[in-house]
């Protein structure tokens, strides 16, 4: 009886010490998404355009995605997102602060065929840039 017991226990410990093996168990344990999230965990952040930057697509698309380099309000950190629409960096200059989310791909990496790329941004100084890319709203002058 007590050597059933016994080798439950050692079956435990075993698994128990094997889950580090596990990736996902691994990086949910160690915090390790939170801690390489530049928006460290929350869904949104504001930040300040430094520069305006094409990326090109992936193969077999042939294209310049347009980009903006933003350097977060609450970390200092730097991240590349994409202005979504047709001309809708033109709304965009340098030094406006913007507010940036994920883009929507898989487990939080890059969409589509733009390469490095994980956020879009979706306001211009408090306005929507959808807004500003159909002409329902002018941006506002600082």
């Amino acid at each position: 009886m007590a050597r059933g017991l016994n080798t439950a226990r050692k079956l435990k410990g075993d698994r128990q010490k094997f889950r580090w093996s596990d990736s996902t168990y691994k990086r949910r344990v160690m915090r390790l998404r939170e801690r390489s999230d530049p928006l460290e965990g929350s869904a949104q952040a504001r930040g300040i355009v430094l520069e305006k930057v094409g990326i090109e697509a992936k193969q077999p698309n042939s294209a310049i995605r347009k980009c903006v380099k933003v350097q977060l309000i609450k970390n200092g950190r730097q991240i590349t997102a994409f202005a979504v629409g047709d001309g809708a960096i033109n709304f965009i200059d340098e030094h406006d602060e913007v507010l940036v989310e994920g883009i929507g791909g898989r487990l939080g990496r890059s969409y589509g065929d733009i390469p490095g790329v994980r956020f879009k941004v979706i306001q211009v100084n408090n306005v929507s840039l959808d807004m500003l890319v159909s002409g329902r709203v002018e941006k506002p002058v600082r």
